[in-house]
């Protein structure tokens, strides 16, 4: 059954007056920016994105570029962070290696991430979340999944206008905008933000689910990408509607536990709760070469100094980890992920470090890569980690090395102590 949302009163997005159902304007500012549903006032459950956020803000900074191609990326030979909806037009996309994002967009200002800036004005709008309800669950540094339940007696408001409201408000004071998907579980409530971006407020009812996703492609599903869908494809599945006909233990049967959520989220089922707070998985830290490097030695260098900044994170947010994992990427663009689990869990650059050290070795057979990183998972608290070592007694002297070397470096910077591997060499 189709749904007319226009038969159901709505709002002005932009004034947030009220309206009556079938008007194309709003009766008082005249705005087509006019939200109707029939569920928009009993959803709760949203997804908010900020849109294009990196080049979003380098645009706020400097009004010179408001209508110019932007990307934030890490110059030629690295990838694309961001880029404005301007550029994306050209067909430059998030990912792609900067080479081939200048081929689609020539004229295109690139520009040098600097995420200092970018955490400063995601925690200032993560804040500004947090006045609307405890309930946020932060995906990265620029979204976020919000449950309003419950508020309304608190905003005076239900959740759809406290959202347009919010939206309005980043516009005005931070400079930058955000869109807004609105539905009843998590999954949709991130589909419903990607349709009308940037500045969309999209959504997505329990009534209509079924017929809403019947038509999209597999890759719309969560945790479905390129690879597996080509997977799906070859089994004759290209849309969800597909898998709303099969049997829940038939695709288990075929995929796997995977064949489960397949099942669950074609149907719109995700009974996932939003958590505030939710600890991160991994901590890493990773860098793009200029020209590719095939050398040990050389690639030991940014080894050693990657460590360092995965150690700095982890002894900043008091957290240690137990699992090693090295990511190197070749100059075609291959990646290979290589891991080891350690006996303790550790947040000291020289465990992290001497760990990589044994997995590049096994790697560095003259192949040229563009990429290296280094990070940790399976995160403990820090009260667990790095206890002595009674077989490596040299360890602890290491240990308390870096940790002389920590206090030198919280109190004059960073660059102020180096060790062998790095000094002199970091760029």
């Amino acid at each position: 059954m189709t749904i007319d949302p226009t038969a159901y009163p709505g709002f002005c997005r932009d004034c947030l007056r009220g309206q009556p159902h079938g008007n194309r304007r709003c009766s008082g500012c005249g705005s087509p920016r006019l939200v109707y549903h029939p569920e928009l006032y009993k959803l709760t459950l949203a997804h908010i994105d900020c849109d294009a956020f990196y080049a979003s803000i380098e645009k706020r900074d400097n009004p010179e570029l408001a209508d110019k191609p932007v990307i934030v990326g890490g110059g030629k030979r690295g990838v694309v962070s961001t880029a404005c909806y301007i550029a994306r037009i050209h067909g430059v996309r998030s990912a792609m290696p900067m080479f081939k994002a200048l081929e689609a967009c020539p004229d295109a200002v690139v520009i040098k991430p600097d995420m200092e800036k970018y955490v400063r004005v995601g925690r200032q709008v993560r804040a500004m979340m947090e006045e609307l309800t405890p309930l946020v669950q932060p995906l990265s540094i620029d979204e976020a999944f919000l449950e309003l339940s419950g508020t309304e007696r608190l905003h005076h408001d239900p959740p759809a206008r406290v959202l347009a409201r919010f939206a309005r408000r980043v516009e005005q004071e931070v400079g930058i905008t955000v869109s807004v998907g609105l539905s009843y579980c998590k999954f949709l409530a991130k589909v419903a933000s990607d349709l009308q971006k940037p500045r969309g407020f999209s959504v997505i009812g329990q009534t209509e689910a079924l017929e809403f996703l019947a038509p999209r492609p597999v890759t719309t599903i969560w945790g479905v990408g390129k690879a597996f869908a080509a997977t799906l494809e070859s089994d004759g599945i290209r849309t969800v509607g597909q898998l709303q006909t099969m049997e829940e233990a038939d695709l288990m049967r075929r995929y796997g536990s995977i064949g489960q959520r397949l099942y669950r989220l074609a149907r719109g089922i995700d009974d996932r709760d939003v958590h505030p707070n939710e600890a991160a998985k991994s901590v890493s830290a990773e860098t793009t070469f200029f020209e590719d490097i095939s050398r040990h030695e050389d690639l030991v260098i940014h080894l050693r100094a990657l460590s360092e900044k995965v150690a700095w994170r982890l002894k900043k947010h008091r957290i240690s980890g137990q699992t090693v994992v090295l990511k190197l990427k070749t100059a075609d663009f291959k990646g290979r992920t290589r891991n080891r689990r350690l006996e303790d869990p550790t947040q000291l650059a020289d465990r992290i470090f001497r760990t990589g050290l044994t997995l590049l070795e096994k790697e560095t057979d003259g192949t040229r890569f563009r990429l290296i990183g280094i990070g940790v998972t399976d995160l403990k608290e820090a009260s667990v980690a790095d206890p002595p070592d009674l077989v490596d007694q040299q360890a602890g002297r290491r240990a308390a090395a870096e940790a002389a070397m920590d206090k030198l470096r919280d109190k004059f910077g960073k660059s102020t102590v180096e060790t062998g591997y790095t000094f002199g060499r970091r760029k």
